[in-house]
């Protein structure tokens, strides 16, 4: 006899992804309909136990009964053609036996009814209850993790969040269990129907022939080894059953032992790798419910490729949300909540607000949509590069980031000291004295991404002295040099690329270093987009 292939996996219940929950309707379905197929057989059984004088009709509806198992295309059925096999010749042997005796109303209630009975009151009444409890303590967890996620940011209460975080480890450890159990009940059934449809019609055949003796002379002869090949059928499916319900109760005291850390929604000691290029789990979307009202709704994410796919509960599969090429992604205020980004769309006309469930969550999320909008995926080895990209940002990225407070305007000290250290763009240097190669960036400074002068102001202070200026170079014929000072006024639109300190140098590798450090860091901060300014050449000055 095949074994049965089709399993609900326990190591997912934790997880409870939506393709798990898939799996699970399968399952629900199938037990479902062999619930019907089961109230319906047990009705056809006690019509031949109680209708004595009808017995011939409900020989003939037992027979159709059991031809009908073939009929019912279960969802999980494959590994049931011997089973389909062997009920047909059931069905063929009842059809013989249509002369039945009141004498066998005993042995008909002992061998062929009560199983049944036990089968559906017993395995199929668990089930439902099982399924019950799951659904309440998923009811439980999901409003949990409501409340839980709606816990403020800023000035929240400590003992609050110290509650809410033990009620949703609590409702999570719960569902854990319920699923568990409700799982190990699911992957028994397969085998526990098997059996239930065989051992009714083993028993009543079975009496059949012990209480005729002419038939028995007859029937017994052709059906002692078919009848033998089904008692071993039904006894080494049994034998896998507690094979497999030995292995499951392991498995479920193994996946029980963690510690309680594992259900908390948000541990302080966990750690993140930024070197992800994929990722998923559940993350709450903000939808606008109208002008001013939002919503949100916890959903199941993934990436795909270059893709963010989005799969609800129930659904098959995932369908595409955003595509995350050359998209930015940078972490917002929202709300009062906690943990909230937003991915934007190369062109800004996309944009989407996600709040993660922990830190950890929040910090592997940004670092994967930054890895994944930088393409590294279609390289031949991703992992390897966003390893070494990431380590080459991380290093040049010094202690203090541009995005610490600062004064406004405050200079670096170390730049006045004489003969240390000056300023450097990605395309500007000043030079000192010949530094070594390992002594290029003078640690501990920042690198700078903000800009003192946007283009705007630069244009209103320029607009009550000099002359207009066509920034493309070219020169009008009512343009007056009589009004003009400079033998020389020009303007060019220029980008802020970043700065940062270094040490003394005059040569190339000062400034391949500093281009390098800045791009890497602009890289892993994100920062995509510059304020344009006007650079104005005159022969007098730049400003």
């Amino acid at each position: 006899m095949p074994a049965v292939h089709h399993k609900l996996l326990l190591e997912e219940a934790l997880q409870d992804s939506p393709q798990t929950r898939s799996l699970l309707s399968v399952f629900e379905e199938d037990a479902g309909m062999l619930t019907d197929y089961t109230n319906q057989l047990l009705q056809s059984m006690q019509r031949v136990f109680g209708a004595q004088s009808e017995m011939g009709l409900a020989t003939e509806q037992l027979s159709r009964q059991l031809l009908d198992y073939e009929k019912k295309n279960f969802a999980l059925g494959r590994g049931d053609e011997e089973v389909i096999t062997t009920l047909q010749s059931f069905a063929k042997t009842v059809g013989e036996l249509n002369s039945l005796h009141s004498e066998l109303a005993n042995q008909m209630a002992d061998s062929m009814v009560f199983p049944l009975i036990q089968f559906r009151e017993k395995d199929l009444t668990e089930i439902s209850t099982l399924k019950e409890i799951f659904g309440i303590a998923t009811d439980e967890h999901e409003a949990a993790m409501v409340k839980y996620s709606r816990l403020p940011k800023k000035k929240e209460n400590e003992k609050v969040k110290a509650d809410m975080v033990k009620e949703v480890a609590y409702t999570r450890r719960k569902q854990h269990q319920a699923s568990l159990q409700y799982y190990c009940a699911l992957n028994a059934l397969q085998y526990r129907k098997r059996v239930a449809m065989l051992e009714p019609m083993l028993g009543y055949t079975q009496a059949q022939i012990s209480f005729f003796k002419k038939g028995i002379e007859l029937v017994s002869k052709k059906m002692d080894n078919f009848l033998s090949s089904v008692s071993k059928m039904t006894q080494s499916i049994q034998t896998q059953l507690d094979a497999e319900a030995e292995a499951m109760r392991v498995s479920q005291r193994e996946l029980l032992s963690v510690e309680d850390t594992v259900y908390m929604p948000d541990k302080d000691t966990e750690s993140f790798n930024r070197t992800l290029i994929q990722k998923a789990g559940y993350l709450n979307i903000r939808n606008k419910t109208g002008l001013v009202t939002t919503a949100w709704d916890r959903l199941y994410f993934f990436t795909q490729g270059g893709n963010l796919m989005c799969q609800p509960r129930g659904a098959v599969a995932g369908g595409m949300v955003l595509d995350l090429d050359n998209s930015s992604v940078m972490a917002v205020e929202c709300e009062d909540r906690r943990y909230c980004f937003q991915i934007t769309s190369p062109t800004g006309k996309t944009s989407m607000i996600l709040q993660a469930e922990s830190k950890k969550e929040y910090e592997e999320w940004i670092c994967t949509v930054n890895n994944i909008s930088r393409q590294i995926y279609l390289t031949d080895n991703p992992e390897a590069v966003a390893i070494r990209l990431n380590q080459s940002a991380i290093q040049a990225v010094t202690p203090i980031t541009s995005f610490e407070k600062r004064q406004e305007g405050s200079p670096n000290p170390d730049r006045a000291k004489p003969g240390g250290v000056y300023e450097t763009s990605s395309g500007t240097k000043t030079t000192g004295a010949a530094p070594g190669p390992e002594d290029l960036i003078a640690p501990g400074t920042p690198i700078q991404f903000d800009i003192m002068l946007p283009a705007s102001e630069f244009q209103d202070q320029n607009r009550g002295g000099g002359r207009r200026t066509n920034p493309f170079g070219e020169t009008g014929d009512d343009c007056s040099t009589e009004n003009d000072d400079s033998l020389l006024q020009q303007v060019f639109a220029v980008r802020f690329l970043g700065s940062m300190a270094v040490r003394c140098g005059d040569n190339r590798e000062v400034i391949y270093e500093a281009m390098r450090q800045v791009l890497a860091a602009r890289a892993i901060h994100n920062i995509f987009r510059t304020t344009e300014s006007h650079l104005m050449v005159t022969s007098s000055s730049l400003r």
